[in-house]
């Protein structure tokens, strides 16, 4: 059985935004759905797909229209931990030390192509994305809320890049791949006015947002229901041959009751974690033949009963 689709009916404070978004991030509705389920359920994304495919636009756009502080790290093979997360300098005027933040204090960070920065660098968010905290020498330090982390990798066989460790995998509650808009979206795209398109408005706070977390938090799931995630995760994990953390079964729940939220109710039905489990497995299926394992995944959706 594929996972069965959801006729759009959105939540009323997210409709708005979804079409907003999708005036910049043309034609690709489902990825901005995507994005925002994860920004609901307090997670991570990541975008796996060739450059110019719209990545920047969608992370901005988002940003744009839920009214977050965004900030942007190109990453490069010559990327230092302290170009994310800032460095204490000495003043001095004051023979004191200070802490210069880095662009990682933001509320939705776009780390693009993550994977072309080392590995010491690319460690260097996994404090921030885990905990919500940097440590910069002896001082320990907040970050704003929400905070999302969008990243962004290329092609493993493109030059220049660098494998992502599992424990920073691990983190993305979802990976999506944007691909191409159709012809008639291309079309159009191709022929609108090349300026530079004005920024969106804000359409809610930083405070609504985090309201909206925690209406996410609050949707119910039957026990049942609840016994289905685990018998999936579980049986995905045996048939893949991969290791699924207790911290991808919470990521998983959280996902699927921001998608029951999306959809304008306040409990957990099975489609919602058929839909987001390929999406939360995509980057966790490790280094085998990712066609053969996403194929095992889908005979476990198809065969594991549906309560």
């Amino acid at each position: 059985m594929a996972p069965s689709s959801i006729e759009p009916h959105y939540q009323a404070e997210l409709a708005p935004i979804i079409t907003a978004v999708e005036t910049v991030f043309q034609g690709r509705r489902d990825s901005v759905e995507l994005a925002l389920i994860c920004l609901l359920a307090d997670g991570h994304l990541l975008i796996e797909d060739v450059p110019g495919s719209g990545k920047t636009s969608l992370s901005a756009a988002l940003a744009q229209a839920l009214g977050l502080s965004f900030s942007r790290v190109q990453c490069t093979n010559d990327l230092l931990p302290a170009d994310i997360t800032g460095l204490s300098l000495f003043d001095r005027e004051t023979n004191e030390f200070t802490v210069k933040k880095g662009p990682v204090f933001t509320q939705m960070l776009l780390a693009d192509e993550l994977n072309r920065a080392p590995s010491k660098t690319q460690s260097a968010l996994l404090q921030a994305m885990e905990e919500r905290v940097v440590s910069i020498d002896t001082e320990t330090l907040a970050l704003p809320a929400p905070f999302l982390v969008i990243a962004t990798q290329n092609p493993k066989e493109q030059i220049g890049t660098f494998e992502l460790p599992e424990s920073q995998l691990d983190r993305f509650s979802l990976s999506i791949a944007v691909g191409r808009p159709n012809r008639e979206v291309q079309k159009s795209i191709l022929t609108a006015p090349t300026r530079r398109a004005d920024p969106l408005p804000a359409m809610i706070t930083a405070e609504e947002v985090i309201a909206l977390q925690d209406k996410v938090s609050a949707v119910t799931i039957h026990e049942d229901i609840l016994d289905y995630l685990l018998r999936l995760s579980d049986d995905i994990e045996a048939r893949c041959q991969i290791t699924l953390s207790v911290r991808y079964r919470q990521q998983l729940l959280q996902l699927a009751k921001a998608q029951a939220f999306l959809q304008a109710r306040d409990y957990v039905v099975p489609d919602d974690i058929q839909r987001l489990v390929p999406h939360s497995l995509a980057h966790r299926l490790g280094r085998g033949d990712k066609a053969a394992l996403r194929a095992r995944m889908q005979d476990v959706l198809s065969e594991v009963a549906v309560p």
